[in-house]
């Protein structure tokens, strides 16, 4: 079982918030490369979000279903990624004081051959992976809280000017 935690400087509501929003799941979970499709009623028990994971051309099309969700504290979704295995994934905020809140990642295999294959190796792949998804989590809860914080160049630039750096 890989279990992270970490201090982010932004309140227990300004992450829920973007937990409970799915199509920010690729910004923030490691090795997610697409939303497909998210809910209505995410995060609410039984809700799915459709995911693709994994680097190109390596893709794999699956679902991560929401099992207990109690916000602003708590959220435990079983993310499948088959024919590799089934997960259950538990993220808890614990409010520190104003605007802090400590956050964990408990992760585990609970099904298929990821499961038949738990070792330290992929105990601590799993906890490096986690401990960039909650800096990359901090970071959208806390541009969330306050976007012009974490507005660079680009984004200040009206939208023709940035079309045209870019393409």
């Amino acid at each position: 079982m890989a279990i992270v935690e970490s201090t982010i400087e932004a309140s227990r509501e300004d992450i829920f918030a973007v937990l409970a929003d799915g199509w920010t799941y690729s910004d923030w979970v490691v090795g997610t490369a697409h939303i497909r499709a998210v809910d209505d009623n995410w995060p609410e028990p039984g809700s799915v979000l459709h995911h693709t994971v994994g680097p190109w051309p390596f893709l794999l099309s699956d679902r991560t279903v929401s099992r207990r969700c109690e916000p602003p504290g708590l959220l435990i979704m079983s993310p499948h990624l088959w024919p590799l295995g089934e997960a259950t994934v538990t993220i808890t905020l614990e409010e520190q004081g104003p605007r802090r809140t400590l956050v964990g990642i408990h992760e585990d295999f609970q099904r298929g051959a990821l499961w038949w294959l738990r070792t330290a190796v992929n105990d601590l792949a799993l906890h490096y992976r986690n401990r960039e998804s909650l800096r990359r989590l901090g970071d959208l809860a806390r541009r969330r809280a306050n976007p012009e914080e974490g507005d660079t160049v680009e984004d200040k630039a009206p939208p023709s000017a940035v079309r045209s750096q870019v393409g």
